[in-house]
Order: structure tokens, then sequence, then C-alpha cells
């Protein structure tokens, strides 16, 4: 009665069902009044029932704007699979496709519409690359890209790289390297990336494209954020984000993990609760940084050999390191118990003989304030020295996202 009064209404439907359909389950009356003025549908089954359901979803849905099919869980023994027979094949008005715990062999190409593709706890290799690549030519109007544990790792294409002009955020997860499917895409500008590695022994080299080319929205970054036990990455700059989190200790010098980008326009570096061992790898990584105004180390390990890093008769003769370095924030990692004021006065005073005194240093260490003598000292080589709480680290580990 109600399908006979909506007329020709847009229906959004939404069926869950744990246990096998009935012949009298009302889902089966219901659908042949509903399937072609459908605009949205959501079915959540387990793999044994999915197919079952979408056997009775072979007529075209002409209306249809999101589809969403969760097929159970990982922990089942096998998986349910769309076929091509799904609406007939064709979705000339889906807007957001969410795929999860599935396979599929649903068309990949002239998903002219699409602007958000969701596809969650796929088995590895079910979707090759090759026709994942065809899926992201077919829609070119995409804007938001999930992929969670369901990155293809084989199958390469030489050469093919396929555009996503109009992508505003793609984030990538899972134990799978997503440096083969990155290697083939072309991410523009104003694009925000994350990308979560969760499998131990990897590198972030093993998560990044083998050209950086590749991501334009890595270009020009001004604001970069490195550092925590579990160690992230983040690239913020007038032409998008980069976001690298790993979910497992990394020794790895920081330095490293800069060598690979071009740092030469950053403005603002925080290194957080990090650790580099070498005076030498660290002087090398902050040498291109010639554009570097500010630099804040917070909860840090081997202070000496960061400040030994800036101090100008401590590396190389003649060469300031970060040359245009104004502002120098510190939260020492043991309080000031364990800060070695002495080595921040000399290179204070190191890099005021050479002309470029530093504007302002800041020490975050709760209400805690240097002891007179060393502080009077500092202040001969540094226009001006606060103090301030802890919290008042600007950056600190946010994810650069919007609500950040």
């Amino acid at each position: 009665m109600y399908l006979e009064r909506s007329r020709s209404s847009p229906i959004n439907l939404r069926l869950e069902r744990k246990s096998a359909l009935s012949p009298h389950d009302p889902f089966l009356e219901i659908l042949p009044h509903a399937i072609g003025r459908l605009k949205s549908l959501s079915v959540g089954a387990t793999a044994e029932n999915l197919q079952d359901i979408t056997a009775h979803l072979t007529r075209p849905a002409p209306l249809l704007e999101r589809l969403d099919i969760n097929g159970g869980s990982n922990f089942g023994p096998r998986k349910p699979t769309l076929t091509a027979a799904l609406f007939d094949g064709d979705f000339p008005s889906l807007r957001e496709l969410f795929l999860e715990h599935v396979h599929t062999e649903l068309p990949w190409r002239n998903m002219i519409n699409l602007t958000s593709f969701i596809l969650l706890h796929i088995s590895l290799g079910n979707v090759p690359i090759g026709q994942l690549l065809d899926f992201f030519e077919g829609a070119p109007h995409l804007r938001e890209v999930k992929l969670y544990t369901a990155t293809p790792t084989s199958g390469g294409q030489n050469g093919r790289l396929v555009p996503l002009a109009c992508l505003r955020r793609m984030e990538i997860k899972g134990v799978e390297p997503s440096s083969l499917l990155l290697d083939h895409l072309l991410i523009p500008v104003g694009a925000r990336l994350t990308i979560h590695i969760g499998s131990f022994g990897d590198t972030i080299e093993d998560h990044l494209p083998r050209s950086l080319d590749n991501l334009r929205n890595l270009s020009n970054f001004t604001d970069v954020y490195v550092g925590d036990l579990y160690p992230r990455m983040r690239f913020v700059g007038p032409n998008g984000q980069l976001l690298v989190t790993m979910s497992q200790p990394d020794t790895t010098c920081v330095a490293e993990h800069l060598a690979r980008f071009d740092t030469s326009k950053t403005e603002r570096l925080e290194v957080a609760n990090s650790n580099c061992p070498s005076r030498n790898l660290l002087y090398q990584a902050l040498l291109p940084m010639e554009n570097l105004r500010t630099l804040a180390l917070s909860r840090w390990r081997n202070s000496h050999v960061y400040v030994r890093a800036l101090d100008p008769n401590t590396s190389l003769p003649n060469v300031v390191v970060c040359p245009k370095l104004e502002e120098l924030i510190i939260v020492p990692r043991n309080g000031l118990a364990g800060f070695d004021v002495g080595s921040v006065t000399e290179m204070a005073r190191a890099r005021a003989s050479r002309g470029v005194k530093l504007r302002v240093i800041r020490i975050l260490s709760g209400q805690n304030k240097l002891d007179p003598g060393p502080e009077l000292e500092l202040r001969k080589y540094v226009w001006h020295v606060e103090y301030g709480p802890e919290a008042d680290v600007v950056s600190d580990d946010g994810d650069g996202s919007d609500e950040d």
C-alpha cells in the first residue's frame, strides 16, 4: 500500500539478514515494486546467504545513487561473490559504492557519476591491479577513495599512469605494500593522501611510489612533522597533504626518513619523541632546509645531536644550517633537570656571530624556569627567551584533518 501511494518517489532500502531468506520474506514481496525506484540500498548478510539475496537483484536500478554491501567478516570459510548480473551490470546514477568482505566481479568501467569508493577487507590478490586501474579510469569524478586490506600487490603494468583528477581524499591501510598501486596513480594537487602501514618489517619506502613525481599533492610542502615511537610523518603545503603512519616501533633515524623528500621549501619542522644518533646524518637532513623558520623539538632524545647540527662551529666550516631559522621550540624530554642549556647557548652564540641570530627560543616545560645565571647568558645571544606549558607546542601529532 505504501509503495502504491508513494507512486514514483525514490526509495531507500536497508536489509539485514543473518539467516537464509524464507519464501515469505517481506524483502521478496517489496523488491519487484521497489527496484526501479531504489535511491540507496544497504545490504548486510553472511557469506552463506548474501548470494541468495543478490540473486534477486538482477533488474536495472536506474536511480540508484548509493550501494553498500557487507558480506560478513574475515573469519568465515569463504567470501561471497558479487557478479556482473547485479542490477544487470548497469550503474548510471551511482555516486557512492561501499563493499566489505566480498569478492567482486562487478563491472569496473563507466561509473561516470561515482564520487566515493570504499573497498574493505578483500582477500589478497582478489582485485587484479589492472582491473582496479580500469575502474579508476572509468570513474573520472572520484573524490574519496578508501582501500583497507584491499591493495593489489602484483600484476604491475609498466608505464601505465592513471590520473585521479578530482580526488580530494585517499586512504590506504593494510599489511600489503601500497607502492605498486601508487606507482600507477597520479595524485592531484589539493589531495590528502593517508597511508597506514600495518605490517612488521616494512619501511616507509615500501609504501611510497618509486617516483614522488606521482604525488603532485606533495610538491612545495612547507610544514613537516616527524616522530613518535610508532612513527608518523606528515607533509603539509599549499598543494595538499601526505600522512604516513606505522603501527610498529621504528628505530630509523629521522634524518633517513627525510632524505627521500625535497625539503628545500620547508618553513616549519617538528620532531617529536624521535631519535637520531648521528650528527652527520641530521646535518645532511637539515642542510637543504634553506627556508626553515621554525624548528620544534618535542620530547627529544640525544638533544646534543640536534643542537650541534645547528651550531656552525661544530658543523662544516663556514656553512650555517637553516640560515633563515628564527624560532626554536624545545620540549625537554625529562624536564629542565635533563636540559643542556650550555650547548643551546653555545649554538645561539655561534649563530649570532655569523649574523643569523635566533629571534626566539621557547622552552616548554611546565612552570619551571632556568637558573638565573644560565638564563641570562642565553639571553645575550637570542632576541627573546620564553617559557610556557608543554601544551603550547603547536602541531603535536594530529593527522592534519579538516577538524584539526
